[in-house]
């Protein structure tokens, strides 16, 4: 845009002709707009981007990937949605997403890894990024629906410190959890997308790094040129993936309790399960959870001021073949209940997409994207 190769218009036309060509396939789109407003002038004018069927959008789909909301067309603009086209980014449309963004898959293909699921439930947003039809996307995380998709496409995904973004707008699921999170088809594009929109700044890549001890660390890491140790986390990580899938359902199910007593399995099949079983938790345990996520924050603090930034897979595995299940948010949802942030970088040289995830403390946003840019280039040589 700034030297006149592009124009908007001419950028939201290719994005358009895109999702035209692919998308009857590729079902990453709810809605789409081939003649967008093109919106104010700013820092990202003209850059089109696509938003995850959770944010409410103005005279847009805002169905939150279920039938039962189908047709329902969104009053206001989430104040993401506000924040972005306010600097020039053009909204393109809405995303999929699974329903309600819980685990009952949408209907999205993977454009990477044709017969295998792109992930959830930031389905839409990953792949529509992944099939070059938009340079960036808006999903959300509650457990590892922005890290587990992005690994999945092999793009880049993510999810920011905790509050950083603002969820005014933003369909709740699990409120202690919730964070939005961003998709962009590199680690270079997610710096310039965060300093363009105002976020944050540039900084310099850390000095060292930690793989945390249990899954083998990838060849890939020998290639770079950031020193990274093997380390064991502290005892108090281990327990927070349970605590973290308890406050996940508490929360989720206070949250969908009405809607699935009006419903029932209507909301979709896991969604329902989750509520029942969520409204059987005790308070107690409840409580019991949140302490050990407050408890895990003091002792994973301790760790990132040894390393800055610590290394893990961004799934289990490759994406799983087939439709029927988004995958496993294991290795994400203790990041997620820390909140902190976390970013997928696609590992090279795999025959279906993998990604490498990187996590830093709180507030270490900037670092955490200049050792993703330095991890990028390191494996471009």
């Amino acid at each position: 845009m700034e030297t006149g190769e592009q124009t908007p218009a001419g950028a939201a036309a290719l994005c358009g002709r895109r999702i035209a060509e692919a998308d009857a396939e590729l079902r990453a789109w709810v809605e789409w707009s081939a003649a967008p407003k093109c919106g104010a002038e700013g820092p990202l004018r003209g850059v089109p981007f696509g938003a995850k069927d959770v944010y409410e959008t103005r005279g847009m789909a805002t169905e939150y990937g279920s039938r039962l909301f189908a047709g329902r067309k969104g009053s206001r603009d989430a104040a993401l949605i506000r924040h972005l086209t306010a600097r020039g980014a053009i909204l393109l449309g809405k995303t999929a997403t699974t329903a309600f963004a819980y685990f009952d898959p949408a209907p999205t293909r993977n454009p990477r890894a044709p017969g295998h699921t792109p992930g959830g439930s930031s389905s839409g947003s990953a792949a529509a990024v992944a099939a070059g039809m938009v340079p960036f996307a808006l999903g959300t995380q509650t457990q590892g629906s922005v890290i587990r998709p992005a690994a999945f496409c092999g793009i880049v995904g993510f999810k920011p410190t905790y509050g950083r973004l603002p969820m005014e707008g933003v369909m709740p699921f699990a409120p202690s959890l919730d964070t939005a999170g961003l998709f962009t088809q590199t680690a270079a594009d997610m710096q310039e997308l965060w300093v363009r929109a105002g976020w944050g700044g540039r900084r310099e890549p850390p000095a060292r790094a930690a793989w945390l001890r249990g899954p083998e660390p990838p060849e890939a890491l020998a290639r770079l040129d950031l020193p990274v140790d093997v380390v064991d986390p502290p005892p108090e990580f281990a327990p927070l993936l349970e605590a973290v899938r308890v406050i996940n359902d508490y929360e989720g199910a206070r949250t969908w309790r009405l809607l699935w007593e009006r419903h029932g399995a209507a909301i979709g099949e896991r969604l329902a399960e989750m509520v029942e079983r969520g409204l059987t938790l005790a308070e107690d345990r409840y409580r019991a959870a949140l302490e050990c996520v407050t408890i895990g924050k003091r002792k994973m603090a301790d760790l990132f001021r040894s390393y800055p930034v610590v290394m893990t897979p961004a799934a289990p595995g490759p994406p799983p073949e087939g439709l029927g299940s988004t995958g496993d948010s294991r290795m994400n949802a203790p990041w997620t209940g820390l909140g902190v942030p976390a970013i997928a970088v696609p590992l090279p040289g795999t025959a279906l997409p993998l990604g490498l995830q990187l996590t830093a403390a709180a507030d270490e946003d900037d670092l955490l994207l200049a050792a993703a840019g330095e991890v990028e280039r390191c494996w471009a040589r």
